[in-house]
């Protein structure tokens, strides 16, 4: 079979590529045989059929579902319950009829002799590798109940982190996405029937009232063609992220956005800090674990960061330098991590930094849809009062001199 492969090389450098291996694992062992460090592995489908092809939407398990099953699996390690018998009693307490399959084929694999780890390596559609690697030192520490708690832990505070924001930002992208809706059907349909009048007497208008009835007038008669031009750009757009080239453009404008600009940095670095932690107390040394971070951090501007981070700590320097150095990291997190590098308490400071900057998220997302508000109503009351005083006012003055 072949694989294709993201890997990262002794110096950081990103690699990608194919393989030929009998199995997930074997192209693991491949890639480590090369001194490669695998961050994604996946199977090279050719000639998918149609079910094949829809079945990568719909076979998917959510954060909260893997937070549900790690958190099952401690307590159940922690009664002593073994692992198979434990991934059997989850399986059957899951609704998600994929993730039975995938926690059905982990309990055979080990009871075929595979570690847990391995287990979960072969699913790394759905399991991240932060995830996996956590799980692996807690095999070897022989604590794996405490690494199953921390990577529970780590899911859910992603989640409720992801989710915070989310929601602050939906209040008002569905009024604006509303307006703009409505704002396209009152200017392809209702107006025009508005200036009729005004047309039929040829009375003479002000120029922005010719303009709301030429605008108008155009969006009648081709309201199709601008439906069909504006689903067509949203459609590239979307797609167009979805590349390697325009999720790099696009991690780079979600940090530079105004007001949103700043949550977004907070929530990375909330996430650098408490991933890094967690690796970190999990005994992954501090190379891997910056390697790791950045793979999972989900923006390319800070995984560029934090991958010159690991480069610098390789050759004897300081995680701090690189990070002082960075816009994108605020002059107080460089200071704590260097506190906690001269210290040798670099996780427990970690520790505090995400705390910290969690708090300062859920503040920001709690007052985001109070600050965007007024703005949102400022330009909602403004266009429709331009609206008003350009075709209605006309109106009232024609119909007051007949």
């Amino acid at each position: 079979m072949k694989f294709i492969f993201k890997a990262r090389s002794r110096s950081g450098e990103l690699k990608e590529g194919t393989i030929e291996a009998s199995s997930n694992e074997a192209a693991v062992e491949v890639l480590q045989k090369n001194e490669l460090f695998p961050v994604s592995i996946r199977e090279e489908k050719k000639n998918g059929s149609l079910a094949e092809f829809f079945s990568k939407y719909f076979d998917s398990v959510n954060s909260k579902e893997l937070m549900v099953f790690f958190r099952q699996l401690a307590i159940l390690i922690e009664a002593k319950v073994p692992i198979v018998s434990a991934l059997s009693a989850i399986k059957e307490q899951t609704s998600n009829k994929y993730f039975q399959k995938v926690i059905e084929e982990m309990a055979n694999d080990i009871q075929d002799g595979a570690s847990f780890s391995d287990a979960l390596g072969k699913h790394r559609n759905i399991f991240s590798t932060l995830s996996i690697n956590i799980i692996k030192a807690g095999e070897i520490s022989g604590n794996l109940k405490s690494s199953t708690e921390y990577v529970a832990d780590n899911i859910e505070k992603n989640y409720n982190l992801t989710s915070s924001v989310k929601s602050a930002m939906m209040y008002p992208a569905v009024v604006l996405v509303i307006f703009l809706i409505i704002a396209f059907v009152v200017m392809s349909f209702i107006v025009p029937r508005l200036t009729q009048m005004i047309q039929s007497i040829s009375a003479t208008v002000p120029w922005y009232t010719a303009f709301i009835i030429n605008l108008s007038s155009f969006m009648a008669n081709y309201w199709w063609a601008i439906l069909v031009v504006v689903l067509g750009v949203v459609g590239w757009i979307l797609y167009y992220i979805k590349t390697e080239e325009g999720k790099k453009e696009w991690d780079q404008i979600k940090i530079k956005l105004p007001i949103v600009g700043t949550i977004y940095q907070y929530v990375y670095i909330t996430r650098f800090a408490d991933n890094l932690a967690v690796l970190l107390a999990g005994g992954i040394p501090i190379i891997g674990a910056l390697t790791l971070v950045g793979s999972v951090i989900n923006n390319s501007v800070y995984e560029e960061i934090f991958v010159k981070a690991a480069e610098e700590v390789k050759i004897g320097g300081n995680m701090s330098s690189v990070l002082k150095k960075s816009s994108y990291i605020p002059p107080i997190v460089s200071q704590m991590v260097k506190i906690g590098e001269e210290s040798g308490q670099i996780d427990l400071v970690l520790k505090h930094i995400a705390r910290f900057y969690q708090q300062e998220t859920d503040e920001m997302t709690k007052n985001l849809s109070v600050l965007l508000e007024p703005v949102l109503i400022v330009i909602i009351g403004a266009a429709v009062g331009f609206l008003a005083f350009s075709i209605i006012m006309p109106i009232y003055n024609i119909a007051g001199q007949l």
